[in-house]
């Protein structure tokens, strides 16, 4: 039997990242996966596939609509090749996927593919193609999720389908009904919204990307009703049924009156749900939550003092990078360091273009907690980068309190949002007032040039620029 100083179930981005901080710090380490590729659902069917369509998506829709004001004439139609979308999609895939192959072996961690399933808390059952056993001294549970579903709604992974299945369709939908108005319905509507689909978005809540801040949510939705999406708020799904290539979804509005959508596709988006199948997590003794999370306390320890969890098995953002901090953080801990996660500066972004992001406190967050703040904003429109490039819509706000100017929290909406909310991160990790981003000189002309603005109207009332 092969003996560990660490065994890893699961190779997403918390286990795989895990592992090589693991072998980076002199520990015997193995990894395990149930599927033959590694990277767990980010890299196969998440994150890494569905940045592939919406880039590609996005070139299309710049080809059709703004290629002929940038002075570009293509002779003829454009047409989307599908197929060949899907190919370049699953290109990527695969080229990350072979990355942590490479990274295994430069790291020398053994990896096993099967179901790692506890024999007790220091042995582990791999039932794969043939069932194999190992020891180890610690355990590190990065399993992951799977797309949550509502009760009664039969995915059939055909016509009503979860985010898997909406990355490798074979054909653009007529009429795609998304139920959900969070991240990964807004960004799959958006990919075939720009290939020719009728988008129908369904929430539950009363605004879409709930979590986020209320700004934020009422600059996407201007923005998606802009692109000619139905967006449906406070609105209650009943029922989806199918009948044949149809699928019809009722809901109650928040009048309390039934409506009725009826479209070829319906994308169940209502997140995900921790996935501990095959775990045997009682056979170690380690205790689940009523929600099915591993139950673990600030270190990510279970009850069980030589396993811990990782990632969307454990409470919290279900986000990438936030799996990735908490690997890093338990390999750590693991070799008797004495690292540190601070939750409230992990950022939160949205891949649609625009794209959004956010980090730090919400402006309903301070209000619930009492905070005496400020704010500063300033609209991407009055930059001349983003004339430039005719990107127009977003913002960026900038919340900082009202007695010490500290930022509090960063929201943005616009191009390359998702790079600009770094700047944040970082000013708030270091405790920045919004004085001092003021300060800072940015390059011109710059999209990052708005936190500046944003900083500015927060510290002194007033941007240069407005």
């Amino acid at each position: 039997m092969n003996s560990y100083d660490v065994a890893v179930i699961g190779s997403g981005p918390g286990g795989y990242v895990a592992a090589i901080r693991c072998a980076q710090l002199g520990m015997k380490t193995a990894i395990i996966e149930k599927y033959s590729v590694l990277g767990g659902t980010c890299l196969n069917v998440g994150c890494i596939p569905s940045k592939a369509l919406l880039d590609s998506s996005h070139h299309y829709e710049d080809a059709i609509k703004h290629f002929s004001e940038h002075g570009i004439d293509i002779p003829g139609d454009i047409k989307v090749n599908l197929k060949q979308m899907i190919t370049r999609k699953q290109s990527v895939v695969d080229q990350t996927t072979s990355g942590i192959d490479f990274l295994m072996k430069k790291n020398k961690i053994d990896v096993y593919e099967g179901i790692g399933s506890f024999k007790d808390a220091t042995h582990i059952t791999i039932s794969g193609n043939e069932s194999t056993e190992i020891e180890a001294k610690n355990t590190i549970i990065a399993t992951g999720s799977k797309p949550s579903t509502l009760p009664f709604i039969k995915i059939d992974k055909e016509r009503i389908i979860t985010s898997t299945e909406a990355l490798k369709l074979t054909e653009i939908p007529k009429h795609l009904i998304v139920i959900g108005g969070g991240v990964i319905g807004l960004e799959l509507g958006q990919v075939y919204k720009r290939l020719g689909a009728e988008v129908t978005v369904i929430e539950y809540m009363d605004r879409i990307v709930p979590t986020m801040d209320s700004a934020v949510s009422k600059e996407l939705n201007k923005v998606f009703k802009k692109q000619k999406f139905s967006i449906n708020t406070s609105h209650k799904v009943k029922s989806v049924e199918r009948n044949g290539n149809e699928v019809i979804v009722k809901a109650d509005n928040k009048k309390g009156e039934e409506v009725s959508f009826t479209g070829d596709y319906c994308l169940v988006s209502v997140g995900r749900r921790p996935y501990t199948d095959g775990l045997n997590a009682e056979a170690a003794g380690v205790k689940l939550t009523e929600r099915g999370q591993i139950e673990v306390n600030a270190h990510l320890q279970t009850n069980v003092s030589n396993i811990y969890a990782v990632g969307d098995v454990v409470k919290g953002a279900m986000l990438a990078h936030k799996a990735s901090e908490e690997g890093v953080l338990v390999a750590e801990i693991i070799a008797g360091q004495k690292p540190h996660i601070d939750y409230n500066l992990i950022p939160g972004v949205v891949y649609t273009w625009p794209e959004a992001a956010a980090v730090g406190k919400t402006e309903e967050e301070l209000k619930e907690a009492g905070i005496a703040y400020k704010t500063g904003q300033f609209p991407m429109r009055a930059l001349g980068r983003s004339r430039a490039s005719m990107d127009l819509d977003g913002f960026v706000k900038i919340l900082a309190d009202k007695t010490t100017d500290e930022i509090l929290g960063v929201h943005m909406v616009g191009a390359r949002a998702a790079d600009m909310i770094a700047e944040a991160v970082v000013a708030m990790e270091y405790r920045a007032s919004a004085e001092d981003v003021s300060r800072m000189s940015h390059a011109h002309p710059t999209f990052t040039e708005a936190i500046k603005e944003a900083a500015l109207a927060a510290t002194d009332d007033i941007a240069l620029h407005m």
